[in-house]
């Protein structure tokens, strides 16, 4: 699902993330070290950034911790296809991820909603939301 935004200025986009959860939190340290050009920046979905982002657009991020969404080329992106965009910025073999694009959304959203739903059993809930190093600060909104 894409919807249009003015809020991210060109050449660029921005992840926005649940900031507590650890698979979260691990994946965009993943895309941090698989993106050398910096074309990302962060925000967790419980900052006011994220709000600042999703309000023009309808959306309240505390309602929807359990998506991931990518503000890119003034479009809003969710769950798997804001997941397979990324995946094509990506150095190396991870481009190939969005050939996935292919299979129907309902699909592919399926999926992503029951890793989803099982995250924090799965993989932990941090007290607060990431603290970016100093190195990593100007990334992150």
């Amino acid at each position: 699902m894409e919807r249009e935004t003015k809020a991210v200025e060109p050449g660029g986009a921005v992840v926005l993330f649940d900031g507590v959860c650890n698979l979260c939190n691990g994946t965009v340290n993943f895309i941090i070290d698989r993106d050398p050009t910096s074309y990302f920046r962060f925000a967790a979905l419980q900052s006011p950034q994220a709000a600042e982002l999703l309000a023009p657009l309808g959306r309240v991020p505390e309602a929807e911790p359990q998506s991931i969404f990518l503000v890119e080329g003034g479009k809003l992106y969710e769950r798997s296809t804001a997941a397979l965009r990324i995946a094509r910025r990506m150095g190396g073999a991870w481009k190939g991820l969005y050939a996935f694009i292919v299979v129907p959304a309902p699909l592919r959203d399926a999926v992503y909603r029951f890793i989803a739903n099982h995250r924090y059993r799965w993989f932990g809930k941090a007290e607060a939301c990431r603290m970016p190093t100093p190195e990593l600060r100007e990334r992150f909104l």
